[in-house]
């Protein structure tokens, strides 16, 4: 699983060790926290191992394999999370250009190279699961420069996972998690704003969602009571698109 050092790959990480995986955590710079999540993991009786891999840098994908490989006989489940972060920190400072190269790098590149690397070894073992991260919004549309940007490179990870599907099928299960509004850590620097205000009156469900609705669904698509769902995008968003 790439990007499980907080946020949503943290729960789902967390959930899927709770539900008796192993797992082989990536990170690109937060040691520490990707660690703290490797302990809490083997609290709950899984193995876990932290790997560093920046997925901006090429060779990182095969990295972060043959980690897997290495640890486990077999590779069940791969989950792109890892994505650029451009809102918060120096990161709200780049300019465009430079913000789009960091999301195509990471986000989009990042998640086609570790899918062509871990699916043919899923093909040759005889089955596997994977989950690509997308966005809500990308089939909705929402203003601004950076969510332009953002929609633009995750509807390009569902369009990848879609003909990803079909051409490892029957083996191999594709399908991709588009959250909504979710409480990040970009979330929660603006929950008392007339900008979160106004999301949550879009939401249906009335809130925004926790990390945990997203690695529940998480947990779903990856066991077998999905094993006739390939192909398909869930949205985790109380109800926007």
């Amino acid at each position: 699983m790439t990007g499980a050092s907080s946020g949503i790959g943290r729960a789902i990480a967390l959930a899927f060790a709770r539900e008796g995986a192993d797992l082989v955590i990536g990170y690109r710079s937060s040691r520490e926290r990707a660690q703290s999540v490797a302990d809490e993991i083997r609290k709950l009786g899984r193995s876990a191992t932290a790997v560093a891999a920046d997925l901006a840098l090429s060779g990182s994908p095969e990295t972060l394999l043959a980690a897997a490989r290495s640890t486990f006989p077999r590779i069940d489940i791969w989950v792109n999370n890892a994505g650029a972060d451009i809102l918060t920190g120096d990161a709200a400072r780049l300019n465009d250009a430079e913000k789009l190269d960091r999301l195509l790098a990471v986000d989009l590149r990042g998640t086609i190279h570790c899918c062509w690397a871990v699916a043919p070894v899923m093909q040759r073992q005889g089955s596997g699961t994977i989950i690509n991260m997308s966005w809500d919004l990308a089939m909705h549309g929402f203003p601004g420069r950076n969510p332009q940007m953002f929609a633009a490179v995750k509807a390009g990870v569902l369009g990848f996972s879609k003909a990803l599907a079909r051409e490892c099928a029957p083996a191999v299960r594709v399908n991709v998690l588009a959250p909504g509004w979710i409480k990040t850590a970009f979330a929660e620097a603006m929950m008392e704003s007339a900008f979160h205000d106004a999301r949550v009156g879009e939401i249906p469900l009335g809130r925004f969602g926790e990390a945990a609705d997203v690695a529940n669904a998480a947990v779903y698509l990856a066991s077998d009571e999905s094993r006739y769902i390939t192909g398909q995008v869930l949205n985790v968003n109380g109800g926007v698109v």
